[in-house]
């Protein structure tokens, strides 16, 4: 018997339906074909009417505040 088998068997019967669930979603995740996902840039131009207020580093970091993380700037 393997350590994983020994584990499991040491599992209530409630929790050896949750390795076994778990265990199937792993070997259809490695089976589905993988899909190659392009970068998405959807976002781009969204700061365009700040052109004039802010240099290219001065929006940068504003959008860093924005996004609430002021440390960088």
């Amino acid at each position: 018997m393997t350590r994983l088998e020994q584990l499991v068997k040491e599992l209530p019967p409630n929790l050896q339906r949750e390795v076994e669930d778990f265990a199937r979603f792993l070997v259809e995740k490695r089976n589905e074909p993988q899909t190659h996902r392009f970068l998405q840039q959807d976002w781009a131009g969204g700061l365009r009417e700040f052109r004039d207020q802010y240099s290219s580093l001065q929006l940068q970091q504003q959008a860093l505040v924005w996004r609430g993380n002021s440390a960088c700037t």
